[in-house]
């Protein structure tokens, strides 16, 4: 009878202990993603400023400021992960595209209110960088949890889904070159 006591008493507390960790895994996951909102809201605060800038040099670039534009304003609309994956993606292209543009003005580069932006944009991105590695990482315990035997079968009466990752589309996987000097490669 104790026995059976025991071990019933060992279920439950293993039962308990992994469903208080898919909370916990949830609510990191979370917040991790609200780290990425936030540091993809600086971003998109941003980008009025560095098109601004742009546009006073190269106002004849008129269909890529409207592109960046029409992307920053999807991007922040967006809450599905998939979603916004393709459209975060899209507008970092966009940004990029702004960045070859400025390399065709000297004077632009030169300009500081431009430097300082790049190097907002450097820091957010990096922020951008190091929030989607921790969420990736909570995400990948989570998922991997909740598909291993037997915490699987507590995910399964719990609920749980599997959480999607917040990949870099095959275009962004090349890291955004910012140029702080101002001068051309090999010059």
């Amino acid at each position: 009878m104790w026995i059976a006591l025991v071990l019933i008493g060992i279920v439950l507390a293993y039962v308990v202990i992994t469903f208080n960790s898919f909370i916990s895994l949830k609510n990191r996951a979370r917040n991790a993603w609200a780290d990425i909102d936030v540091q993809l809201k600086r971003r998109h605060d941003l980008i009025p400023n560095l098109v601004a800038v742009v546009q006073g040099y190269a106002s004849h670039e008129k269909s890529v400021f409207e592109d960046v534009a029409r992307l920053r304003s999807r991007a922040m609309g967006l809450e599905n992960a998939s979603e916004r994956d393709e459209t975060e993606s899209q507008l970092a292209g966009a940004i990029k595209s702004i960045f070859a543009i400025a390399e065709a003005y000297p004077e632009l580069k030169a300009d500081k209110n431009f430097r300082d932006l790049q190097a907002q944009l450097a820091e957010v991105e990096d922020h951008i960088q190091y929030a989607r590695r921790y969420y990736n990482a909570v995400v990948r315990d989570l998922n991997t949890k909740r598909e291993m035997f037997p915490s699987s079968l507590i995910a399964a009466m719990a609920g749980v889904r599997p959480l999607p990752y917040f990949q870099v589309a095959d275009e962004e996987r090349e890291a955004l070159k910012i140029d702080m000097t101002g001068e051309k490669d090999g010059v």
